[in-house]
């Protein structure tokens, strides 16, 4: 049997082996990098998805905007960083 070309036989979604993503590309999150990727960046996680921070260090609450979003990892850039001496202040 011959299928039309308007079902969705080449929509790509069957299976759903990926989920939509947590994040937006552009939007901003506050985040703490948990851990360092063999290429020295940041690793945060939004709702399980490993986003991949550059110049940032184990430890470090940031304020991050999301570049790029791939099918298992999302890419972003700091566009804040809060000092642990700040946050110390503010708790105390």
């Amino acid at each position: 049997m011959v299928k039309n070309m308007d079902e969705k036989s080449f929509s790509g979604t069957e299976g759903d082996r990926f989920p939509p993503k947590p994040v937006e590309v552009g939007k901003e999150y506050d985040v703490e990098i948990q851990e360092m990727s063999r290429r020295g960046e940041g690793i945060a996680r939004i709702q399980g998805l490993v986003v991949f921070v550059p110049n940032t260090q184990n430890g470090d609450h940031v304020k991050i905007r999301v570049t790029r979003i791939s099918r298992r990892f999302a890419e972003a850039e700091v566009v804040g960083k809060e000092k642990a001496e700040e946050k110390e202040e503010s708790e105390g």
